[in-house]
């Protein structure tokens, strides 16, 4: 049966659909021995040779779905060619070939997932679906509610106005704040950008769930695997 060219590549358990698509614009794909651009080509994997940079796609894995507790200092890539940790480091014994689900900075922990499936991880990092996404940030300073009434009407970033968040102060010491705050997009360092945006730099910064997964009390640097239903919490 034909299919379009980056779904078999995302079925394939090597990178998201989206990523797909950037991998056959970058000539990385062959079909039958010659390169192919074309977004739109159909193809039959039972009876076609594709390859990902000169290796043959290997046939659909089992869904794998991982759930990793980020810590700072690591990359949300495969690969990194100034030579950081990535985030694959951290998972021991997995033989699937997962990729990260969207990113988290190097300077910020937290919930990251990571897994097989292009068609769910696509679901996940598509604007429409809007998932949510929930992290507590330590702020300089105490924002007043004035201030973070602007971050959940949305504020302007580079020319753009953020869509509405949802934030609740959590604890204020002497000179900073924790404060909990839920956005479904996912520009890069937006937090961080949201809150210099009113003033308080971000000085620490953890994403803490998915929709309605939580990170919960999973250690710093460790992983645990996800059930369907886990899954299905994302979405709630």
């Amino acid at each position: 049966m034909q299919e379009r060219l980056q779904k078999i590549i995302a079925q394939a358990g090597i990178c998201s659909r989206r990523k797909a698509e950037e991998f056959i614009r970058q000539g990385k794909i062959k079909v039958d021995g010659k390169i192919v651009t074309d977004m739109g080509i159909m193809v039959d994997s039972k009876l076609q040779l594709i390859e990902f940079e000169g290796q043959p796609l290997q046939s659909p894995e089992e869904n794998v779905y991982i759930l990793l507790n980020k810590p700072k200092g690591y990359v949300t890539t495969m690969h990194d060619p100034q030579g950081r940790p990535i985030v694959s480091s951290l998972l021991n014994n997995i033989t699937a070939r997962v990729f990260p689900v969207g990113r988290l900075d190097l300077d910020t922990e937290g919930a990251l997932l990571l897994t097989n499936d292009g068609k769910t991880a696509d679901r996940i990092l598509h604007p429409r679906f809007e998932i949510n996404k929930t992290y507590i940030a330590k702020v300089t300073g105490h924002p007043s509610q004035k201030k973070l009434l602007l971050l959940e009407k949305g504020v302007e970033i580079e020319g753009r106005m953020t869509s509405p968040a949802q934030l609740r102060v959590i604890s204020t010491k002497a000179g900073s704040s924790e404060i909990e705050i839920t956005i479904h997009e996912g520009r890069k360092r937006q937090v961080r950008k949201m809150f210099d945006a009113i003033g308080h730099r971000v000085k620490e910064l953890k994403r803490v769930a998915y929709g309605g997964l939580k990170l919960g009390k999973l250690p710093l640097g460790k992983y645990r695997f996800l059930t369907i239903k886990d899954i299905d919490r994302i979405f709630i």
